[in-house]
Parts: C-alpha cells; sequence; structure tokens
C-alpha cells in the first residue's frame, strides 16, 4: 500500500471513534485449520518425543551392558534407595526413568503447544494491523489477551489513536490555514479593488475638476489605511500567537492605566453621546505586565464599545482585586449581542455583522488578539450579554509566571 498523506485522510469522524476502554473485548477464536494445526502440532510433537525416548532408553541399556562398573554402581544405588525408602520400587528401572519420561514430555508437548498457539494469536493480530493500516481507523484491535500480547494490543491501540489525533490537527491546521487565506483575501481583495478603480480613473484622466481628483486620491488614501490596518492586525496575531512570544513586564499600576485610556477616548466618546466611567474600590492595584500588549486589549474592548454598542450612552470600567488576581470589566448598556454571536466572539475574521463591510466591522481579529494577549499573561477573557449590559470580563494574575518574563533586550 503507498504511503497516503495526512490530507488523504482528513475526512475522518472522530465522533464514531472508539476510545481506549473498548466495551467489545473478545477472546481469540481459532480457526478449524488453526484447529487442525495444532492437533498436527501435538501428532507429530508425541511421535518425535516417543521416537527419542525410545533412543535413549536403548542408548542407555547398551550403555550399562557394556560397561559392567557401571552396572554394579547402578545396582548398589538401587539397593541403598531400597534400604532408605523401605520399598522396592527403584529394583527396577523403568520405574525410574518412565515418570521422568512422562514429566519431560509433557513440559516439552505443552510448551510447543503453547507457543504454536501463541504464533496464531500473533497472526490475528497482525491481520487487525494490516486492517487498520489500509485505511480503517476507526477500527481498534478488540482482543482480550495477558502478557506481552495484551501490551502489544494496548501499543498498537494507542499508537493509533495517536496517529488519529495527528490526522486529525493536520486537517484542522490545514482547515484554519485555508480559513485564513479566504478571509484574508476577501478583507484586502475589496479596498485593493477600490484603490486600483479610483488610480485607474486617475491614471486615464478621467477627472473633471481638482476637487474630482482629490476625492479619488481621498478614497484611495482611506483604503490603503484599511490595507494597512489589516496587515498590522495579522502581524499582530500571528506574532502573539506564537507560545513562546515574548513579553516585556514591568511594575504598574492598573487603575491609573485605565483612567488614562479613558482619558484618551474621552473627545472620541463624547461626540457619540457616550460617557466613560471608571469603577474602583481602591485607588491603586499594583501588578505586573506588558503595558503596550495590555493597552493594545482596553483600545480594543472600549473602540468596540464606541462602535458596536448601538444606543449605548455609558461604557464603565471596573476593576476590583480578588485574592491573587485583578478582575476588569469593560462593559457598555448598548444593544445586546446574540447569543449564537457571542459564542463565537473571539473566532478569528468572526463579526458580528456578516456582510464583513468594512464601513461597519474592522478585521475581525481585534477580540482574537485580545484573547491571545491575555493568555499570555496567564489570564482569561470572555463576554456575556443581556438587556441591560455587554461586558467583557477579564480576570489577569497580580503577576506574570517567572516563565513567561522575557525582557527586550
Amino acid at each position: 500500500m503507498g504511503k497516503k498523506s495526512f490530507k488523504q485522510f482528513g475526512e475522518l469522524d472522530t465522533k464514531s471513534m472508539p476510545n481506549n476502554s473498548f466495551e467489545n473485548k473478545k477472546r481469540i477464536t481459532l480457526t478449524s485449520r488453526e484447529i487442525s494445526e495444532l492437533f498436527a502440532e501435538a501428532i507429530v510433537t508425541i511421535i518425535l518425543l516417543l521416537l527419542i525416548n525410545v533412543s535413549i532408553l536403548v542408548l542407555f541399556s547398551s550403555i550399562i551392558n557394556n560397561s559392567p562398573s557401571l552396572n554394579d554402581a547402578i545396582f548398589e544405588s538401587r539397593n541403598i534407595f531400597v534400604k532408605n525408602f523401605n520399598s522396592t520400587i527403584f529394583l527396577s528401572g523403568k520405574n525410574i526413568l518412565l515418570p521422568v519420561f512422562l514429566l519431560l514430555d509433557a513440559f516439552i508437548l505443552s510448551w510447543r503447544i503453547i507457543r504454536r498457539y501463541r504464533q496464531m494469536q500473533l497472526r490475528h493480530i497482525i491481520s487487525e494491523l494490516h486492517y487498520i493500516a489500509e485505511g480503517n481507523y476507526d477500527h481498534r484491535i478488540p482482543f482480550e489477551l495477558r502478557g506481552d500480547l495484551n501490551r502489544i494490543i494496548t501499543s498498537i491501540n494507542g499508537l493509533v489513536d495517536s496517529t488519529v489525533a495527528a490526522i486529525e490537527e493536520e486537517r484542522r491546521i490545514e482547515q484554519s490555514k485555508d480559513e485564513l487565506i479566504t478571509n484574508v483575501s476577501h478583507d484586502i481583495r475589496t479596498p485593493l479593488t477600490s484603490i486600483i478603480g479610483y488610480l485607474g480613473l486617475i491614471e486615464d484622466r478621467q477627472f473633471h475638476s481638482k476637487e474630482d481628483l482629490l476625492k479619488y486620491t481621498h478614497i484611495a488614501y482611506i483604503k490603503a489605511k484599511q490595507m494597512k490596518s489589516l496587515v498590522e492586525d495579522l502581524f499582530e496575531y500571528t506574532k502573539v500567537r506564537q507560545p513562546d512570544a515574548p513579553i516585556s513586564t514591568i511594575t504598574f499600576d492598573m487603575v491609573q492605566l485605565l483612567e488614562q485610556l479613558a482619558i484618551d477616548f474621552e473627545l472620541e466618546a463624547s461626540r457619540k453621546d457616550v460617557e466613560i466611567q471608571i469603577q474602583s474600590e481602591v485607588p491603586q492595584i499594583l501588578m505586573t505586565g506588558d503595558t503596550d500588549k495590555l493597552v493594545r486589549v482596553f483600545n480594543n474592548l472600549i473602540t468596540n464599545a464606541l462602535k458596536y454598542g448601538k444606543n449605548a450612552t455609558l461604557i464603565v470600567i471596573s476593576i476590583e482585586k480578588i485574592g491573587t488576581e485583578v478582575v476588569i470589566a469593560v462593559k457598555n448598556n448598548g444593544k445586546m449581542i446574540p447569543k449564537h454571536s457571542l459564542d463565537a466572539l473571539f473566532n478569528r475574521f468572526y463579526r458580528v455583522e456578516e456582510s464583513r463591510s468594512q464601513e461597519t466591522g474592522g478585521s475581525g481579529l481585534g477580540l482574537a488578539i485580545a484573547q491571545s494577549i491575555i493568555a499570555l499573561h496567564g489570564g482569561y477573557i470572555y463576554a456575556k450579554s443581556n438587556p441591560q449590559w455587554t461586558s467583557f470580563i477579564i480576570h489577569l494574575p497580580l503577576g506574570v509566571k517567572q516563565e513567561r518574563k522575557i525582557a527586550d533586550k
């Protein structure tokens, strides 16, 4: 069978695959042919053992008859056994040799039968393994055996499980890459088409006044900025998604940081008749983290609240210290986010509005980037929404774990 790539096995239905505890365990059932083989093995072994026994007896008798001194020694030995055990059973050599031969023959016969039976079990296991290797990855070797063969079966089934998991992971990665390319292509193509269109009008001199020329260049400029924003978001997303992404941590006051951000957004919020409030029970909460990356998170959450919180009049940023972590909630009293959209908010390229319009939606990477940055700090973020408030809640440890601290050189 030729080699198959992971992609060829990408359609595996992992839901139907059995887990490591097999309910259909069974013993190996030998075929009639195999039973005949065992019977023939026993017959041949018995015949061979009889021939060997007779040969040994003949040889032993010949040696004794040709050696008077050996014969006398054996006779003396038998007399000693008779005196010690007070029995004449040892006067006959047959009474000594026949039990020994029977025990040895029984041992050899059972050893050969068991060995042949194990070979047959191994053939069944190999047959099952070939069946799995043909692409039947939902199958597991169901035999219940003992000893080394059982450990072999367990190892094979475990290997198949890990192989299937690797195939599924490869399929998921391939699908994720395809989705990434599709979404990036779509989001870049739209502004790029506009840029080419308006620059084409300028190139062909299809404008009637300086105002038209400025209008065309302005639209091309705006579309170019959209493309730049998408590329920057995509670069940031791929960077923070790396498990060993470096973060430069410092000690800072989270309350002061959020108060400064609220001031920065004050003008934009006032234009939309939205008030931003900071709520904290304590005036200062010192913690460690990468402030540049955390500012990116809160900028995104506040921007989203201003942009997508329809009919919102208030944005509240609450800060609370609970044990060894700080809990920050960014909430607005705008329109409620539907439940089906709430579950997918942190998915890459997801937007609540499905038109993917650059006028109403961003790159769709902001919340995915925020989630990755929070994860880099050892925390987590989630969203909830009801008719009163739509909230994004962040849990952050007061101190980033030492292994995450990688200072900029």
